[in-house]
């Protein structure tokens, strides 16, 4: 059985939360719920949850201000909010799993089977790249997270030479020639990776502008990058990766 903690200040919403977990979620125990972040503060010292479904936009104190008042985080978080791009960029970023208003019962399904069958949790560095990422939107963080077979790891991003799509999962290239299996789609990687000097270079790979040796003209032509690999580029995409290169 999972403790779990819903912190939202909307009447309707964490009551729907509530009837869908009981409902859907027999392994999930709801001990409280909480209207604001100061409640949320007090019932997570008591309680000590093992998850807490956690609203990003809340008066006085949102989910993300409420985290940073924790000394430490030793339970699993499940944000649930309306649509905003720049947060749901940074929650993607930091690979902490998210519902969207109004909450489908798939989703909340699969989200919690995560927390069920996790087995290791690196929560704490996942909220470090969160707030990183929030506090500081300019400035690219060095480390991104990233869901694999074996759990969360956290990948150095100029490390990354390349990603290569493979249906659901993307092939990640890394320096010392590593590779990394994610189980997060290119399109993903290429959103969360775009404010980094990385191209789209054709639908099944994503380059890594600072390890590209050369470009090879063509019809849509190639890139060689610095450990030796080959990689086409779509007709389609040459113009935007010429652009991207200077050129």
């Amino acid at each position: 059985m999972i403790n779990a903690i819903i912190v939202d200040d909307e009447p309707h919403c964490y009551k729907t939360l509530g009837a869908l977990l009981k409902r859907y979620c027999p392994e999930i125990n709801v001990l409280a719920t909480c209207a604001n972040g100061i409640e949320a503060l007090q019932a997570i010292q008591k309680l000590k949850p093992d998850l807490v479904f956690l609203d990003v936009e809340m008066p006085k104190m949102n989910g993300f201000e409420m985290l940073e008042q924790l000394a430490s985080i030793n339970f699993d978080i499940i944000f649930t909010t309306s649509y905003d791009q720049y947060a749901l960029k940074a929650i993607r970023f930091s690979a902490i799993d998210y519902l969207l208003k109004p909450i489908d019962r798939e989703e909340l399904q699969i989200a919690v089977q995560k927390v069920v069958q996790r087995s290791q949790r690196t929560i704490t560095q996942q909220v470090e790249i969160l707030m990183q990422k929030l506090h500081q939107p300019a400035k690219s963080i060095n480390k991104i997270a990233l869901p694999t077979m074996e759990g969360l790891q956290m990948i150095l991003v100029n490390s990354i030479i390349s990603c290569e799509a493979d249906s659901n999962y993307t092939i990640l290239l890394l320096k010392g020639n590593k590779k990394v299996i994610v189980s997060t789609t290119l399109k993903e990687i290429e959103e969360s990776l775009e404010e980094y000097s990385f191209a789209r270079v054709h639908r099944s790979y994503l380059v890594n502008l600072n390890e590209v040796e050369k470009y090879i003209k063509g019809e849509g032509g190639q890139v060689v990058m610095k450990n030796g690999i080959l990689l086409d580029v779509a007709r389609r995409k040459k113009e935007e990766f010429m652009k991207a290169i200077g050129q």
